[in-house]
């Protein structure tokens, strides 16, 4: 009779581990990624974030800039994380949103150029 429930008892708890086992290793739906025709698709409203070019935009963007590197570095920053780089050389940051214009360094100055 001991031996049955301890039997019993392992079982269940073999079970247990198992079934804990599968259910972590289920993305939630938060966490699911997918890519559809070379754009990303993210979280439960599966808008479409386009992948765009940073290096080429930031290189654009710094073309004129008396610090190219610089801007360019910083400009690929605010573009990795926003996902937006503005048109033209200079301006237009609004047009970015609050990401972009919001942005600042540890000294409390603009980030994105």
């Amino acid at each position: 009779m001991i031996m049955a429930t301890i039997r019993v008892f392992f079982v269940v708890a073999v079970l247990l581990f198992f079934l804990a086992q599968v259910s972590s290793d289920f993305n939630t739906e938060e966490e699911m990624h997918y890519i559809v025709k070379g754009e990303v698709v993210r979280g439960t409203n599966r808008r479409l974030l386009q992948e765009i070019d940073c290096g080429g935009l930031c290189k654009q963007r710094c073309s004129l800039h008396s610090r190219p590197n610089v801007c360019t570095r910083a400009c690929g920053t605010c573009c990795v994380r926003c996902k937006c780089v503005p048109p033209g050389t200079s301006g237009n940051r609004e047009m970015c949103g609050k990401c972009y214009t919001d942005m600042t360094t540890h000294g409390n100055k603009t980030k994105c150029p």
